[in-house]
């Protein structure tokens, strides 16, 4: 997933990516840099992406970073849960690459928009 990721965003052009294969591995990089925005998934190993969203929206640090949420869990319940600790976008599995780019292209517009 990670890869697909990467692919589809490499076409969008001025991102720099990096990547985590775990939500410990997310906080651990996290403040080695400024990210522009956050990408994850809910079903990470170690730490899922539901806990670093909250940890990010706890953290002064990182609590404006836009936060993208693509996860398999595509229920209203499971939407309606990353969306209230903090999440910006959620994208359900499987989607589209383009879907991707929209959804990221939009979340860069409304930082620039701030």
């Amino acid at each position: 997933m990670r890869a697909f990721v990467r692919a589809a965003l490499e076409e969008v052009g001025d991102i720099v990516l990096s990547e985590a294969p775990s939500g410990f591995e997310a906080l651990r990089l996290l403040p080695r840099d400024k990210y522009e925005l956050v990408i994850t998934d809910i079903n990470m190993p170690d730490i899922n992406g539901l806990e670093v969203i909250a940890f990010m929206r706890r953290s002064e640090a990182y609590r404006t970073t836009p936060l993208l949420i693509i996860s398999t869990e595509a229920s209203v319940r499971d939407r309606e849960r990353a969306m209230s600790l903090g999440a910006n976008a959620y994208l359900s599995k499987p989607f589209q690459p383009d879907e991707l780019r929209e959804a990221v292209r939009k979340l860069r517009a409304s930082i620039a928009g701030s």
